[in-house]
């Protein structure tokens, strides 16, 4: 159960990032940090930081940036002025259905996420800045 949890957060964490790419995200290194909630849990699940660059042809079609992974199909998108609502469903090792709402700047976004996985109900709370130019390689 740890590693299917695990491999969705994994799958998703770098959802919200896409979810405002084309209007207003700009291009750079971008620190996320995630906080998911999980009903019954024993414990509190640490929050977790990345960070990604993210290049002009990441930012360009928003869609292709949420539904990262193959196994996933948008099945509603909505914006409205600054706030993007999506819904979708996965198959394979990341298979459940999700939603999610984001409110955004060019340089800061929070959102949140409810994910429904193998019979668990999970809630993602992604807060991203960003944090400058991408590193040169």
């Amino acid at each position: 159960m740890k590693r299917t949890i695990i491999a969705v957060l994994g799958a998703m964490l770098l959802v919200p990032a896409g979810a405002f790419a084309a209007d207003s995200i700009r291009e750079g290194y971008w620190e996320v940090t995630s906080q998911t909630e999980m009903p019954g849990m024993p414990m509190k699940i640490p929050a977790s930081t990345i960070k990604h660059c993210y290049t002009k042809e990441d930012v360009k079609d928003q869609k292709k940036v949420i539904a990262r992974d193959k196994n996933c199909t948008m099945t509603d998108y909505k914006v409205v002025s600054n706030k993007v609502t999506w819904a979708m469903k996965c198959t394979g090792q990341s298979a459940g259905t999700f939603n999610g709402e984001t409110i955004f700047s060019s340089d800061a976004y929070s959102s949140t996420m409810k994910m429904k996985s193998q019979g668990q109900n999970m809630t993602v709370k992604v807060k991203g800045k960003r944090i400058g130019e991408c590193p040169k390689k």
